[in-house]
């Protein structure tokens, strides 16, 4: 595994309160160890700055006692130093001082010839107006900070340039600086520890919204799906209720479609399955001659069959509501498709058939629109006169593609044509005071019709053609959004 992988995996297991912590406590820890680091860094410069102070004051100190020795030939630098003229400027016994005075023509004068000589240069623009340099060197082996001062030195027969070096060790500056450091650390680290706490306080109290909700949801009844109260939830968790709540919509959908789906099928299927069951014991008694049971048990299993694919096909129009965005494909193909298919029922009821068609792009699956297309012609030619006319046309606007089944049957009256999209509901058509009432309607199939066309963001709607007064056919039509729009 990978380090993003077990960065990923070891993400998972921290709780939202260990994230919050963490992505704000180590942040302000980086923030407090840069600032640590940096206060750290002044107070050496200016613990430098202090002692070095003090270096440059020795090497004052030193070249005012400069003189010059004309008693002998030529001219000779001397200093009337002793070692122990150096004691008041050592801060205490853990530091000690060396000092080098080196004369005119680079020789010793006074003090400690072991001492490097500085062969170095005077910085441009220097802290202090004398002619004064601060290094660091190393002296018989230990590290030592070390000031040299240019002094000129002037006497009655000419000038010249001395050059003192004082040189302290280091013991005091490391002692004042791991103080400095523990100081600081202390300061920084009570300073964590305080936000630390605040910060575990805030989100003790941030967080605590997100326990009541996961606590409200534990202890929710099985089979409660009623929205959760968002009003008292802060503005960050709203989006989180509202889409728990539209998640427990949706499941309470599904379940009450599921719920329906099988009171319906258990309602329904049981009477076919209870005719079936007479049919066969009558057919074994003898009852009835063996040709015409069987004639009966087929008629009964075909319309039980039909039942259950259309209780079926009703259940899938459900779950591709809820499933993936759809393909795209050509209903016209499909609706000549769907014609060929029942063409021997056509010519069986000897129907005056016509179809025309435009491309028509639609996003679904081809078996939605299969069966939308199937179920309306197959109602349209049941519900036929024998020599009807029977029309099949789809059209496109170039928003939407309308396809509309025209047949001469019975036609509807107004207040059937809404209770015919109700499941297992038939409507009977009343055609004159003379005329028997004949049944328009397949139980579920303008259902799934409807379901389908409203799943496509489409609609369904029957219209009677009346001519003078007298109902003349039933034109349904199916209007469904083009794909490219």
């Amino acid at each position: 595994m990978g380090s993003t992988g077990w960065l990923d995996t070891a993400g998972a297991r921290l709780s939202l309160r260990s994230r919050l912590l963490l992505g704000i406590l180590l942040p302000a820890l980086l923030v407090i160890a840069v600032n640590t680091v940096m206060l750290y860094r002044q107070a050496l410069r200016a613990a430098d700055i202090a002692y070095d102070r003090t270096l440059l004051a020795t090497a004052k100190s030193i070249g005012e006692l400069l003189e010059v020795n004309s008693e002998q030939p030529g001219t000779h630098l001397k200093a009337t130093l002793l070692y122990s003229a150096l004691e008041p400027f050592e801060a205490d016994n853990r530091s000690r001082i060396f000092y080098k005075v080196t004369g005119f023509q680079g020789e010793t004068v006074s003090g400690f010839e072991a001492l490097p000589t500085w062969h170095g240069q005077l910085p441009a623009k220097g802290p202090y107006a004398a002619l004064v340099d601060f290094y660091d060197d190393r002296y018989q082996g230990t590290p030592v900070r070390v000031a040299v001062l240019l002094q000129p030195v002037v006497w009655p027969g000419g000038q010249g340039m001395a050059m003192v070096q004082v040189a302290e060790t280091l013991e005091l500056r490391q002692t004042l600086a791991r103080s400095l450091l523990v100081d600081t650390l202390w300061h920084q680290g009570a300073l964590l520890l305080l936000i630390a706490a605040v910060v575990g306080v805030a989100v003790q109290r941030a967080t605590r919204p997100i326990r009541a909700l996961s606590q409200a949801l534990h202890t929710r009844a099985e089979g409660d799906l009623t929205p959760v109260d968002s009003s008292g939830a802060p503005k960050e968790l709203r989006p989180l209720v509202d889409a728990t709540n539209h998640l427990m919509g949706r499941l309470r959908h599904l379940l009450d479609h599921q719920r329906r789906f099988v009171r319906d099928a258990s309602h329904q299927l049981r009477t076919p399955l209870a005719v079936l069951r007479v049919q066969v014991q009558s057919a074994r008694r003898g009852d009835v001659p063996a040709e015409l049971a069987l004639k009966e048990i087929e008629v009964t299993v075909a319309r039980a069959t039909q039942l259950a694919n259309q209780m079926l096909a009703l259940a899938k129009v459900e779950q591709m509501r809820q499933g993936e965005p759809a393909p795209v494909e050509d209903w016209a193909e499909i609706t000549r498709a769907v014609a060929l298919d029942l063409s021997a029922l056509i010519v069986d009821h000897g129907l005056d058939f016509e179809i025309s068609t435009q491309p028509a792009p639609i996003r679904s699956h081809a078996w939605a629109l299969r069966e939308l297309t199937r179920n309306l012609l197959h109602n349209a030619i049941k519900y036929s006169p024998p020599q009807g006319r029977l029309t099949v046309q789809l059209v496109c606007d170039g928003r939407h593609a309308a396809l509309t089944v025209a047949d001469t049957g019975p036609g509807l009256g107004e207040a059937q044509q809404a209770r015919l999209f109700q499941p297992f509901a038939t409507g009977a058509s009343s055609l004159g005071a003379d005329e028997a009432p004949t049944e328009h309607g397949s139980g579920l199939g303008l259902a799934i019709c409807d379901q389908i066309a409203h799943s496509l963001q489409g609609q369904v709607t029957l219209e009677s053609r009346n001519v003078h007064g007298r109902i003349t056919g039933l034109d349904a039509i199916v209007r469904l959004p083009l794909a490219a729009v």
